[in-house]
């Protein structure tokens, strides 16, 4: 019932105003949404006089869904408003759901149809300069907050227009969040912060949802601020605090397909803009031989994301994605080249209580024959499941060194040996 209003109401709204014209107009954003609130009042009350509106419904509340679905983002707006919710997936217009905490809850908000969610990534998309259509049924763009948005629509999908929206915290996360999350600990972070310091190439790995980009940004910033950073992604999301930092995102082609512009083609680019770090949001395709070869060619320190579900998953993973490159390698060839590329890799995860925490940091040492080697320096032991579903855990130290332990101190840096016992809660 509760839709079938909004739909008449949203319908009698757009009678009496074209939405579509003076959305469109030169007439600003608050001019508009003061001629929509006004045109929505004098409808209800209308509605209210002809005692047209059941009784359990709250005018005040229909208002702002329909002034919300006419103009912003509908029933999405109030979860982009709670800082709790972490991600919303709208499922078509009858299904929206929310990530808090890690897990997943269905809400009772809906669209009025699929023309309303259609409006709402009209809405995302347009002032971005990108679109979707049936020639081009899906899109990634972010809102204005750096929220990333992804949006796939019929035929593609059978359900309706679906939107998946992975908030940005309003504020840069810090050191001293990730150890309140329990993502990692003060030790685990210095350690960290000296493998940034000393310009060792990382790969941050993981499943979907499990942090990777969070993670990123903060070890980005370890990085000193007198180095100049180049960051690529294909949706701008990475918040650096440094000064010297430029940002580079790619962009998909026109609705002639053409004029695309890809991470490699900005990797590339990169490389001629005099880069002391190279960041990728994320290496998912033949980019990746082009970020292997900057790491082999002085471009020390550099940091990227890779989807993998373990640190040894993380070479296979390179190994089809350079070859996704169409540069005919033998594999000897790639395993050398990310041997002497890649030096740490931090494995983090998404746990099944929700929580997000590093798992295991590894390091490549070299080659032995055909195989690359790597060795464990830390790794998540869970030791039990509290009265709240909460894992209980922690990272220990197998008692491996790391292979640059003992150029440290040339270096001017301390790092306590002991932190490398085995055994040791850290």
């Amino acid at each position: 019932m509760r839709r079938d209003i909004k739909a008449q109401i949203h319908d009698e709204l757009i009678r009496r105003l074209d939405l579509k014209r003076l959305a469109t107009s030169s007439v600003s954003a608050e001019e508009l949404a003061k001629r929509v609130r006004e045109t929505l009042q004098t409808i209800l009350q209308e509605v209210t006089a002809r005692k047209a509106l059941p009784a359990q419904i709250n005018p005040a509340e229909l208002l702002t869904e329909i002034f919300d679905e006419s103009i912003r983002l509908g029933p999405v707006e109030r979860f982009l408003a709670d800082d709790s919710v972490t991600e919303v997936m709208i499922n078509g217009p009858s299904q929206v759901y929310v990530e808090r905490n890690g897990r997943l809850t269905l809400t009772d908000q809906t669209f009025m149809d699929d023309a309303s969610v259609l409006a709402v990534i009209e809405r995302i998309v347009a002032p971005l300069g990108r679109r979707i259509d049936e020639s081009q049924p899906y899109v990634d763009a972010r809102l204005p907050d750096g929220s990333r948005v992804n949006a796939i629509i019929p035929p593609l999908s059978l359900i309706g227009p679906c939107i998946t929206i992975r908030k940005f915290a309003k504020r840069v996360l810090t050191t001293e969040d990730f150890v309140r999350f329990g993502t990692w600990t003060p030790a685990i972070a210095a350690f960290l912060a000296v493998c940034v310091r000393l310009r060792k190439n990382i790969i941050v790995a993981g499943g979907t949802g499990s942090g990777k980009t969070t993670l990123l940004n903060v070890l980005s910033g370890f990085i000193p601020s007198s180095d100049r950073i180049l960051t690529i992604e294909d949706a701008a999301e990475l918040r650096l605090t440094q000064p010297h930092v430029v940002r580079l995102e790619a962009r998909p082609p026109n609705i002639e397909g053409k004029g695309a512009v890809t991470i490699r083609d900005l990797v590339r680019n990169a490389l001629r803009m005099r880069p002391d770090r190279i960041i990728v949001g994320e290496c998912r395709g033949g980019e990746t031989l082009d970020m292997l070869q900057a790491m082999n060619t002085g471009h020390d320190g550099s940091l990227t994301t890779v989807h993998a579900n373990s640190p040894r998953d993380v070479i296979s993973r390179l190994e089809t994605m350079v070859l996704m490159s169409g540069v005919e390698l033998p594999s000897r060839a790639i395993r050398e080249q990310i041997a002497s590329a890649v030096q740490i890799i931090v494995q983090e995860s998404r746990l099944s209580d929700g929580s997000r925490k590093i798992t295991a940091i590894s390091e490549i040492t070299g080659m032995e024959g055909q195989q690359i080697v790597m060795q464990d320096l830390f790794v998540f032991r869970q030791t039990g499941i509290d009265e709240q579903g909460k894992i209980q855990g922690h990272l220990t130290a197998t008692g491996a060194m790391p292979t640059f332990f003992d150029t440290l101190a040339a270096r001017g840096i301390n790092l306590d040996p002991a932190l490398f016992r085995p055994m040791e809660a850290l």
